[in-house]
């Protein structure tokens, strides 16, 4: 909603107010305070995601106050960004969407510390106008709150935009946000501990199912090479009449058992990658000269069925024209199988994968690329896709995989990117250099930069 404002009230308020007058307007504000408490207190008691309590808490104080929109910033320390969570109004700031955490009221409340009341954002030199253009709703009046850890170390900001009527944001509206965000703070930082909780029991349990699975899968890796051996002894003893074909079906028998052999290792080593990306643990990287060529050839091995069931292409480009690079095996695999396989279920019937290679030899680093001709995302998901705030758009989805890309490619000293065009398609881009000597120098850069 857009609507025209002046800094000046429309309402100039009396000189004096009588004794009678004031107590009202105390007792009036001070119910208006009990009430948001007792709210913010049933949503406190709520056993609900991070998200929705976030959404409830920004509810109560939009209603409170009596105001048309809201945002709820919460800081991404790595990034040093200030990342909008949730917003209410008519066109909300899209969840994801971020700014820098030194700059903008939100930015100067964030490390001051200090509530700001601000009574014409746009005559505000801070205010980010760029946001008002997204959303298509101009910020008038506008109070912003901090949320404070329990020792006072700032988690973000809270912003109320633009009261209804003729009134303004005021510092009776401001006493009241202060309780709110207060609890809002305290919820929100029992929320996290909870989820931190969690993962460390599905740590735990994923320990235990790395462990259960490794024993059931020992008897089929077993019965692999017991299968393989009696094939081999066959064919030896059949006639020569027979030999021919029966050397072409051990060939083919040989092939499905090396592979069942490779997928069960694999099976083995993705449960300890999931468990370690949840742990945030990872364990020593085992380097050695591999050719990205096979790596690619053998996710595609393993993806092939998937890919055929949807009829979509898997290809490559340039691969076999890369050099040898000094690398994890298993983990380039389990990172580009999460690529790979996170592009086939976005892409249509009939679409493609691809995979391409490129030699930066100025900067003895390669780069590969996943392409898909999928749907694409928009920015605001783009942007976040490999960061600590990344929120999975799929059903049942968690974001694990593209933290297991991440934690793979920063292991190699490496950059991983996104480029998106809603409805033609996502490229990610892995950077990687050539040796472990090339990762000792992105260290160093990263630690100047």
């Amino acid at each position: 909603m857009t609507r025209s404002r002046s800094t000046e009230h429309s309402k100039v308020a009396p000189t004096t107010e009588t004794q009678s007058g004031r107590l009202a307007r105390l007792l009036a504000r001070r119910e208006m305070e009990l009430a948001a408490a007792q709210r913010m207190s049933e949503v406190f008691s709520q056993q609900i995601k991070l998200q929705d309590l976030m959404a409830q808490a920004l509810q109560i104080a939009v209603d409170v106050v009596d105001a048309e929109n809201g945002s709820i910033l919460l800081a991404d320390a790595n990034a040093k960004q200030l990342v909008f969570y949730h917003s209410i109004g008519t066109q909300p700031v899209p969840s994801g969407t971020a700014v820098p955490w030194d700059e903008g009221i939100a930015g100067t409340v964030f490390h001051t510390g200090d509530p700001e009341i601000v009574p014409d954002a746009q005559a505000d030199k801070r205010h980010f106008k760029k946001v008002d253009e997204a959303t298509g709703s101009i910020t008038h009046d506008m109070i912003t709150i901090p949320l404070k850890q329990w020792e006072g170390a700032p988690i973000g900001v809270m912003q109320v935009m633009n009261k209804r009527g003729d009134a303004f944001l005021d510092e009776d509206d401001l006493a009241i946000l202060t309780i709110i965000s207060a609890l809002a703070a305290v919820a929100i930082e029992h929320t996290k501990l909870v989820e931190a909780a969690k993962l460390a029991e599905v740590a735990q349990m994923m320990g235990d199912i790395t462990h259960d699975i490794k024993n059931l899968l020992m008897p089929v890796v077993c019965g692999a090479g017991i299968l393989q051996t009696e094939i081999n002894d066959l064919v030896t003893q059949l006639p020569d009449i027979h030999l021919k074909r029966a050397k072409a079906s051990r060939e083919l028998c040989n092939e499905v058992i090396q592979m069942l052999k490779e997928d069960a290792r694999r099976i083995q080593d993705r449960v300890r990658e999931i468990a370690d990306a949840v742990k945030g643990l990872s364990s020593p990287l085992e380097f050695s000269a591999c050719e990205l060529s096979s790596i690619v050839s053998n996710v595609f091995r393993s993806l092939g069925v998937l890919a055929q069931e949807r009829s979509i292409t898997l290809a490559t480009e340039n691969l076999e024209l890369l050099p040898v690079i000094v690398v994890d095996s298993r983990r380039i695999y389990n990172a580009l199988y999460n690529l790979i396989n996170n592009a086939i279920p976005e892409v249509p019937s009939g679409g493609s994968v691809t995979v391409r290679g490129q030699t930066l030899s100025h900067e003895n680093a390669i780069v590969i690329s996943v392409m898909d001709t999928g749907r694409g995302m928009p920015p605001e998901i783009r942007d976040r896709l490999f960061t600590k705030g990344v929120l999975s758009t799929k059903p049942g989805g968690t974001g694990l995989g593209t933290k297991i890309v991440k934690d793979v490619v920063d292991a190699h000293g490496g950059k991983v990117w996104a480029e998106s065009e809603l409805e033609k398609g996502t490229t990610v881009h892995v950077y990687l250099p050539l040796s472990r000597a090339g990762i000792a120098h992105m260290d160093e850069a990263r630690m100047r930069a």
